[in-house]
């Protein structure tokens, strides 16, 4: 059990260092900071980011994959990630792109992914 909520909670907290390395820059540039760098810069910003991610997710996906004595099947593993990747991107987006309209499409693209996590669980 304690493997699993470490899993989450890592995987959690990579997603948002992976939000901000892949949506960050665009914040940057909207606050007129990094209009003037060059594509490689921004490219170097995100990898830098983006380090952190992989410092939590690979430990993650050890701990939680089955056949390290964790919890969850690769499959499992992955539609949690991408469960949580949504969650945390729609969080971020809501809190730093504020023009950013969430419509009942969207809405309705969460669900089912909500679905595909009970139907990868389903025994």
């Amino acid at each position: 059990m304690q493997q699993g909520i470490w899993t989450i909670v890592m995987l959690i907290c990579s997603n948002v260092f992976m939000t901000l390395a892949w949506y960050g820059h665009l914040k940057l540039q909207e606050m007129k900071i990094s209009t003037g760098w060059p594509l490689i810069l921004i490219i170097l910003f995100s990898w830098g980011i983006a380090f952190f991610e992989y410092c939590l997710t690979v430990p993650a996906n050890r701990i939680g994959f089955q056949g390290n004595g964790g919890p969850f099947s690769l499959m499992q593993l992955k539609v949690i990630q991408e469960v949580i990747s949504l969650t945390i991107f729609t969080v971020i987006v809501h809190f730093l792109f504020q023009g950013q309209q969430f419509h009942w499409n969207h809405l309705a693209a969460f669900g089912c992914l909500v679905l595909a996590v009970f139907f990868a669980f389903l025994k």
